[in-house]
């Protein structure tokens, strides 16, 4: 018998006026899977992430969490069971760092004392020193670190599920790279079940455990990168595969050229 999904799309369809933003997207995410949604600006990818936690609610289908609808929850209580991250980080610019993690355990009622330990346990997950960061403000974090933070009040109280829509875009290569490092960690260590929004193919090769790209509101193909790499969809798939890895190629011969 296969397992039930932690997370499944059943032909989910939104549209905005006369606009289509998915049409008839179904996927389904195994638990513990970090499932990636690769596109283009207007491909349907985010539109597609939110449906998960209702930020967007589809205009016909099922979306599933744990084999129960979502929309049998309500939003707020669906929400503060599933981690969410995105690239405006939306850290609250007057709370400190250990006051923005604790946020929805605060909201739970837990004991401050739980709250207290958990927020240094994530700290320490994120690999922010407790004693150096919880007391800081969002306008005293640099980038990684304040991203850093937002993976860390994502996962404070205890979901088994993420969502990340894009949330190293907007960092250097360097930190991105940190922080993608610091990712997989996290996944493997705990084992969450994470979708995962980007338009960049190195990250969505080097993180995923299966691949979702989209185009036009649809998904084109799903698979691991190898079975896409030696199996495209068409020549779109193909080149969006292809050509990121052909320019990085290019980038090592200019490094190894002579004087």
């Amino acid at each position: 018998m296969t397992a039930r999904p932690m997370i499944a799309l059943e032909r989910v369809r939104k549209v905005h006026g006369e606009v289509v933003a998915i049409d008839d997207v179904s996927l389904a995410v195994a638990e513990g899977e970090l499932l990636v949604l690769l596109g283009g600006s207007g491909s349907g990818k985010t539109t597609a992430l939110k449906t998960i936690n209702r930020l967007v609610e589809p205009t016909s289908g099922r979306v599933s969490l744990a084999g129960e609808d979502v929309r049998s929850l309500p939003a707020p209580l669906l929400r503060r069971r599933v981690g969410y991250v995105f690239q405006r980080l939306g850290l609250f610019p007057h709370m400190t760092v250990a006051e923005n993690i604790g946020v929805t355990p605060a909201l739970l009622g837990w004991p401050r004392a739980r709250i207290d330990a958990r927020v240094d346990e994530l700290l320490e997950l994120v690999e922010l020193e407790p004693a150096a960061f919880r007391g800081r403000s969002p306008a005293a974090l640099s980038g990684g670190q304040a991203q850093r933070v937002a993976v860390a009040r994502a996962l404070a109280a205890e979901p088994r599920v993420m969502l990340l829509d894009e949330p190293f875009g907007a960092l250097d290569s360097r930190t991105r790279a940190h922080l993608q490092a610091a990712l997989a960690k996290i996944h493997r260590r705990l084992g969450l079940t994470i979708v995962f929004v980007t338009h960049d193919v190195v990250e969505a090769l080097l993180l995923g455990d299966r691949i979702a790209v989209m185009r036009a509101g649809r998904i084109i193909q799903i698979g691991r990168g190898h079975e896409l790499a030696r199996a495209p969809a068409d020549d779109e798939v193909r080149a969006l595969l292809t050509e990121p890895l052909e320019q990085a190629a290019a980038a090592r011969a200019r490094l190894a050229e002579g004087p």
